[in-house]
């Protein structure tokens, strides 16, 4: 996700705490103990931070980490070194990330405990090296030589190393007269015979015009690269001037190579003025910076390739010394995640959602909000707001956002309905007085979809929303009454389903009743009315009565009414329970073709 993120440490055990305590000062990570007051779940913790690209360390029984991490396991290639080690500390066992930090975690915790590193992978134990699975920072050119190359390993031949990389060269498999050719380069093409690893260590340098279409910068970047023999796996960043943050032709080409897109300010840019070959005086009048290409290029450490440039767009390319550490360069694109939590158990949270929560670094919302998120919790800074406080937690969500961090603004239900999405994109587009900072502009907006509470409530009573629907809120704070009654008379007379949210509160209590007495000149007397409350709470209640015995006087505003249409209908099953449910008109459809002739 783009930043550095501390290792989580967790133990189930009494016997293991101190093992734990000694591993979390030695690697500066947050510490989970089970025997601690600590009322968060420890299988929620290790699932978050797994997600969040954390490493983990269970000081327990292999099988407990491997259960807990399974149901969110992905793409190998991405995911953070998961270790178990024995209570006492003796066995220390990688169990995910082998190539990606795990094994060398455990060896390191060996000489720490004094145990035994139980490194699994075949080649590793065989060699101490793995040619098929590079490290972070390196991709393979041609991955069918590395199978190939990792025989001759075993069968005892030796590398002749072309080029530098440090995991190589200290395996003590590499000597002048090697026969297993491993070449470390930039460059694109491959040898015969030889594997070729790629290092990435390239920041391509892009500036283009506002609105530049995304396929014109990425045919500019691959003919920059092609010009220059390099090979794209070598790139490891995208990098720009920060007020190009939000363009969607960089963020295309980012997504186009799968590499993140790094900012740097003008002023940062300005610094490498005496290294640029070619500074301009219009780039320097127009966003204080002769350079934006080169000078972000140069970033990595010099300067490989000139700037390309077309009529809409340039291009550069820089070079470092070694693999480039992405989440140390440059700012990251900030990122704010409108987040639905669903009627409030995180039974009926949707995937994206809780994904969203175990992975952003920041989390904003209305307290009670945030403590229904709780199980999804590990080391996010937390930003709490009293009920009300609307406009000041969603400012204060896109500024966050706009310092480079990763947010999760936390909703009930869902973002978009009757919650926080509109009053986000109502501040993007503000000016004056409500206008926000040109940094919260420019992040990054993704929606989190949860289940609303009419949603649910249908659910839990059947299926009142079989056909067509609406949804009015009855709280006239924000909203006139007059239009609120105007809704309503649309509604009845319209004869939508109707969901009301917000219907009662200890100061207004009559517009429910109003909605009765509208709808009940518009609709039979038994139209079924759905009243759910608490809905995915321990003090959940749903139920179905008929519209002419419907009571607001036993509403609050922790419930949400539905009432059905004139088609809606009711009846109890067999277990007792009343259900509702809208029919679309199939029954129609299948008399029709009942007579349709043979």
């Amino acid at each position: 996700m783009g930043h550095v993120k501390p290792a989580l440490v967790v133990s189930f055990s009494v016997v293991g705490d101190a093992v734990a305590t000694a591993i979390c000062e030695e690697l500066n990570a947050e510490i989970w103990l089970k025997s601690s007051d600590d009322n968060r779940s420890g299988k929620a913790l290790v699932q978050s931070a797994f997600c969040a690209g954390r490493d983990v360390v269970g000081v327990c029984a292999a099988g407990i980490i491997i259960r807990m991490i399974a149901p969110v396991l992905g793409n190998k290639q991405d995911e953070p070194a998961v270790v178990a080690i024995s209570p006492e500390g003796k066995q220390i066992v990688p169990l995910v990330g082998g190539h990606h930090g795990a094994n060398n975690l455990a060896r390191d915790l060996a000489k720490l405990l004094e145990g035994n590193a139980a490194i699994t992978t075949a080649s590793d134990n065989a060699l101490g090296l793995s040619l098929d699975e590079v490290p972070n920072g390196y991709a393979l050119a041609n991955p069918v030589q590395a199978k190939s190359a990792m025989a001759q390993l075993l069968a005892g031949e030796k590398i002749k190393l072309h080029g530098d990389a440090l995991w190589i060269s200290r395996s003590g498999l590499v000597t002048e007269n090697g026969t297993v050719d491993v070449i470390i380069s930039e460059q694109a093409q491959v040898v015969a015979n030889a594997l070729h690893i790629v290092a990435k260590t390239l920041v391509v340098g892009v500036g283009c015009e506002r609105y530049c279409p995304s396929e014109h910068v990425i045919e500019l970047v691959k003919d920059t690269l092609a010009q220059q023999r390099l090979s794209p796996l070598a790139i490891a960043a995208i990098a720009s001037i920060d007020l190009k943050s939000d363009e969607g032709a960089l963020h295309a080409v980012a997504k186009h190579f799968d590499v993140p897109l790094r900012t740097f300010s003008a002023e940062q840019l300005a610094q490498e003025a005496d290294r640029v070959p070619n500074p301009s005086k219009v780039v320097f009048a127009e966003v204080g910076t002769p350079s934006v290409a080169e000078a972000a290029a140069i970033k990595a450490g010099s300067l490989l390739a000139e700037k390309h440039k077309t009529a809409k767009a340039t291009c550069a390319i820089g070079i470092a010394d070694k693999p480039i550490e992405t989440e140390k360069f440059g700012m990251p694109i900030g990122a704010l995640y409108l987040v639905g939590l669903g009627p409030g158990t995180n039974q009926l949270r949707t995937p994206v959602a809780d994904l969203a929560l175990r992975s952003t670094t920041d989390w904003v919302g209305y307290g009670l909000y945030l403590d229904l998120a709780a199980d999804a919790r590990t080391n996010q800074t937390e930003h709490r707001f009293d009920l009300g406080e609307e406009e000041k937690r969603v400012r204060h969500a896109l500024e966050l956002a706009g310092e480079g961090k990763e947010v999760s603004l936390i909703c009930s239900g869902d973002a978009n309905i009757f919650a926080m999405g509109a009053l986000i994109y109502e501040l993007l587009a503000a000016t004056g007085d409500r206008a926000i900072s040109e940094e919260a502009k420019r992040v990054q907006i993704e929606t989190c979809p949860g289940i609303s509470a009419f949603q649910a409530a249908a659910a839990k009573s059947g299926a009142l929303i079989g056909h067509d629907f609406c949804c009015i809120s009855l709280s006239d704070l924000l909203t006139p009454r007059e239009d609120i009654l105007k809704r309503l008379d649309a509604a009845a007379s319209g004869d939508f389903v109707t969901a009301f949210y917000n219907p009662r509160s200890m100061r207004r209590t009559d517009l429910i009743e109003i909605a009765k007495e509208k709808f009940l000149t518009v609709r039979p007397a038994n139209t079924p009315v759905v009243i759910a409350s608490n809905l995915g709470r321990p003090a959940e209640k749903v139920k179905v009565v008929e519209l002419a015995d419907f009571n607001p006087e036993e509403i609050d505003m922790l419930t949400i009414v539905m009432f059905g249409s004139s088609q809606s209908k009711s009846f109890k099953r067999g277990s007792g329970e009343t259900v509702a449910y809208t029919p679309r008109g199939y029954a129609k459809k299948a008399a029709q073709s009942s007579k349709e002739p043979e």
